[in-house]
């Protein structure tokens, strides 16, 4: 593959990551610091890393039984996280409310990380056929979504702190929306 070819995979197979960084930004309650960017960034570049290794490690093999459920995954992932943040931007902010933003808890992070890196296994896999260097394209979508994770939520933390709960609530909304995506065109395919 040629540099550019692997840039405009790498822009493609982050855009997921940036835009569910943009919503758990804009809806963090707490104030967003630098390390919280970091983190996110971190957090979803290695798991954008690992599953087009997984995928491409799979093979030919498995690819028909992932392609059978991983739409339905990432849906569930991504529509469990956003409804988790719709609902509780409507609960107020009174003192001690539960945190929103994905960003807030680990498990939630990593969940929405998943959610938004499934169709890069199937990526992986269709990269095993074309013998593509693995690792240099790995490293390509990995520091792209750092970089793009990263900004999204400092990013998103601008718009929350002018919105408010009205950024919460479409932070999740656009959750929803990219597991609804992801379902409709492996649906359509």
């Amino acid at each position: 593959m040629s540099p550019i070819s692997i840039a405009v995979l790498a822009v493609g197979m982050s855009i997921d990551s940036l835009l569910a960084s943009v919503g758990g930004g804009a809806s963090l309650r707490r104030q967003c610091r630098f390390c919280d960017a970091i983190l996110v960034g971190a957090v979803f570049a290695i798991v954008q890393m690992i599953t087009p290794l997984l995928g491409w490690a799979a093979g030919a093999a498995a690819s028909s039984y992932v392609a059978s459920f991983d739409h339905w995954l990432a849906f569930g992932l991504l529509t469990l996280v956003g409804g988790r943040m719709v609902l509780l931007a409507f609960r107020g902010e009174e003192e001690g409310a539960p945190e929103t933003s994905f960003i807030g808890t680990p498990v939630t992070l990593v969940m929405t990380a998943i959610g938004t890196s499934i169709d890069a296994m199937a990526v992986g896999v269709s990269l095993a056929f074309v013998k593509a260097n693995i690792i240099v394209i790995v490293a390509a979508i990995g520091a792209t979504t750092f970089l793009m994770s990263a900004g999204g939520v400092m990013m998103g933390r601008l718009i929350g702190n002018r919105f408010g709960r009205s950024a919460e609530v479409v932070g999740g909304l656009v959750l929803i929306g990219l597991g609804c995506l992801i379902l409709r065109e492996h649906l359509l395919a």
